[in-house]
Formats: C-alpha cells, sequence, structure tokens
C-alpha cells in the first residue's frame, strides 16, 4: 500500500498524553499544529519538540505564527514581530537619504522583510518547530477584519516583492513557506472560521488581482493553503475543496507544484459542501480528492469545558479519532487514494539543515543585523 500521511491534527496541552502519542503514531498522522496553549516556555516548547520528534522524526510540526495579533509565541526571547501591513507601509513610504538611519521606501521594506522571516523562522526552529503557515498573500481591501492587517497590501505587486523577500528570509533561517488564503480572501467580509463567504467576482478578475501573486510566486512558494471561500462563478465549492481551483488553476494555470494544504475543516467554511452538512472525513476526503495534499483539524484535543487556546475546546479529542478512524475506513473502501507524491511534498518541508540552538542564535551576526530591521 502506498503510504500517504495527510492529517495534521492538535495536542490538548504543553506535554504529550498517552492519547496524543497514540495519535501521533498513526501513519495517516502526518504532522501537528501549535496553538498558544501549548506554550508555556521556551524550553518547555523545545522540550514538546524533542518529544515528538523521538516519537516519530518525519511528523512535521507546523504553527500559525505571521507576527502581529497572529504570533503564537510572543514571550521568553521571542520577538514580537510587526504585522505585515506595517511592512507594506514601509514600502509606500519616501525612501530615505542612503546614509540615513531611517527606513523607508520600497528596498528598505524588502530587507526589512527578509529580516522578518529570517527572525520568525530561526526563533522557531531554534525550539524544534517546522513551519510556520506564512506569509499571507491576500490583497488588503480594507474590508476583511480576519485579514486586515495581517495582509502587506493592497497592490498585487507590492504583495508579491514583500512576500518574496520574507520567503527569502524564511529561506535563510531552512524553513519552508506557505502562501494563503488561495486565491484570496482580502475581498470578502465575512470571517470563514464563523460562516461561509462567498466572492462573487469573476475568473478573470480574481486571477488578475488577489491570484497574481500565487503565479509570480510559483517558483519559491513551498506550499498553499487555499481559502475556505466560495466563489461562484468558477466553482459551487469552496477553493479548497474543488479540483477546479486546486488542479486546474493553481497547478495547472499558475505552475504551482508544492504541497497543498487545507485550512482548518472545523470552521464554519468547510462544514458545508454542495449545500450539505459534512462530517470532518466527508470534509477530509473531498479535500484531498480535490488536490490536497494535507488537510488540518485543529481545536478538537481540548475538553470542551476547559475553553482554552484559540477556537475554545470541543470535545476532548473524539473528533480526532473519528476523523482517524474514518479517513482509515473511507481509504479501504477507496474513497480516496493514497498518493506518493503529495507524500514527497510533505517530506520536502521538513527542515534539510540542523538548527542553531538558541544562545547560539542570539549571538549570531546574521540574526543581530536582523533584529535592526524589524519594526
Amino acid at each position: 500500500m502506498t503510504f500517504h500521511a495527510p492529517l495534521i491534527i492538535d495536542i490538548a496541552g504543553t506535554r504529550l498524553s498517552a492519547q496524543d502519542r497514540k495519535r501521533l503514531k498513526h501513519p495517516l498522522v502526518g504532522g501537528m499544529i501549535l496553538f498558544s496553549r501549548n506554550w508555556q516556555s521556551r524550553e518547555q516548547l523545545t522540550a514538546l519538540c524533542r518529544d515528538i520528534k523521538k516519537l516519530r522524526a518525519d511528523l512535521l510540526i507546523c504553527v500559525d505564527h505571521e507576527g502581529g495579533r497572529v504570533q503564537r509565541f510572543k514571550t521568553d526571547g521571542f520577538t514580537h514581530l510587526p504585522p505585515m501591513r506595517a511592512l507594506g507601509e514601509m514600502w509606500m513610504r519616501e525612501a530615505a537619504p542612503t546614509a540615513s538611519a531611517k527606513k523607508a521606501g520600497a528596498l528598505d521594506a524588502t530587507n526589512a522583510a527578509t529580516a522578518t522571516g529570517f527572525v520568525l523562522g530561526a526563533e522557531l526552529r531554534a525550539c524544534g518547530v517546522d513551519l510556520s503557515f506564512t506569509p499571507v498573500l491576500d490583497l488588503d481591501y480594507g474590508e476583511s477584519s480576519v485579514i486586515g492587517d495581517r495582509a502587506f497590501a493592497r497592490d498585487p505587486r507590492v504583495v508579491s516583492m514583500l512576500a518574496k523577500s520574507l520567503m527569502h528570509g524564511l529561506l535563510k533561517s531552512g524553513m519552508a513557506n506557505c502562501g494563503k488564503h488561495f486565491p484570496g480572501h482580502g475581498f470578502v467580509k465575512a470571517d470563514s472560521h464563523i460562516d461561509i463567504p462567498v466572492d462573487k467576482r469573476s475568473l478573470k478578475a480574481i486571477l488578475a488581482d488577489d491570484a497574481a501573486p500565487y503565479r509570480w510566486l510559483s517558483g519559491v512558494t513551498s506550499s498553499v493553503m487555499p481559502a475556505h471561500v466560495i466563489y461562484p462563478k468558477v466553482d459551487s465549492r469552496p477553493a479548497g475543496f474543488s479540483s477546479i481551483w486546486l488542479n486546474d488553476i493553481l497547478r495547472g494555470q499558475l505552475g504551482f507544484t508544492g504541497a497543498i494544504f487545507s485550512d482548518d475543516l472545523s470552521m464554519a467554511g468547510a462544514r458545508l459542501i454542495d449545500g450539505k452538512a459534512v462530517s470532518y472525513t466527508e470534509a477530509a476526503v473531498a479535500a484531498l480528492n480535490a488536490g490536497c495534499d494535507m488537510v488540518l483539524l485543529c481545536n478538537q484535543s481540548v475538553p470542551a469545558a476547559d475553553g482554552r487556546g484559540e477556537g475554545g475546546g470541543k470535545g476532548g479529542g473524539e473528533a480526532l479519532d473519528a476523523l482517524i478512524d474514518g479517513l482509515t475506513e473511507a481509504q479501504l473502501k477507496g474513497q480516496w487514494q493514497a498518493l506518493e507524491a503529495s507524500e514527497a511534498r510533505r517530506r520536502a518541508l521538513l527542515p534539510a539543515s540542523a538548527a542553531l540552538p538558541w544562545d547560539e542564535l542570539m549571538v549570531h551576526p546574521d540574526y543581530m543585523k536582523a533584529l535592526d530591521w524589524i519594526a
């Protein structure tokens, strides 16, 4: 049987429980995503990541750590990273003379973006984290509260140049990247965590603006996360469940060859497909069959009465077990097919080089220089 580990799951606390270990050992589980509830200190985070890798070295340890309001670890030495909009605003300011200490203008902004990517990736890697789901490639139309200052700018050219610079910094740290949320979440007001956003624009309009960064960056983007947004003039399904969007457009027209992650299957935007309420297993099968290599199910490990972490607790892990069992059954019944190419794309996201330990990183010249660029 072809080996393919498409599931990215979460854990409840700051240490691995016996149940966490059992789930992470399952051959369909390919990684885990960390949240603020999994953080206590750098020492604890490093120990947790070490334990995960001892369990299975191939597990991909992920986190949403973008900067600004989406940064899971902010204390015990972690640099407070700026929101991406701050880099876009730096780009728009008049450039300062080369002898000036003031940082402004397009070229300073690209340097600051590279520095941000390097610091972001190097600090996470020093603690054992493999991948951050960043950068956001959505355009800032000024309407979306869930995107807001997470976006670099409104102009897709500015977004692409700053994202490419940030990706360069990540690469310098030894970390891959993830562009999100394809083909664009910035135009719609609704939040796909709690609603099902609908973007009624034409494919031509979306490709000209929101999806443009994905074409321009297709050669340097390691992975992509599609939006839980419906674009009815293209497909009745949200992008993450649409073969038209993922295979025909993202891979076919835009030339992307990296890994595709679903966004969190517990979000409202993933709970209704073709007008029908679906289970997590049905959503996972639909995403994999549409072209996703990996699917995420988040915030399911925390007991409902606990209420810790992003999104709150939702049941103590029963949904995770049901998804693992359901996807196993679906595979045996031939409802989805394990793909060697998908597994290869997952493994390609694992760091290929050793990370600098924290204390060495703190005095490394490249790191100290990068800190000077961060606003």
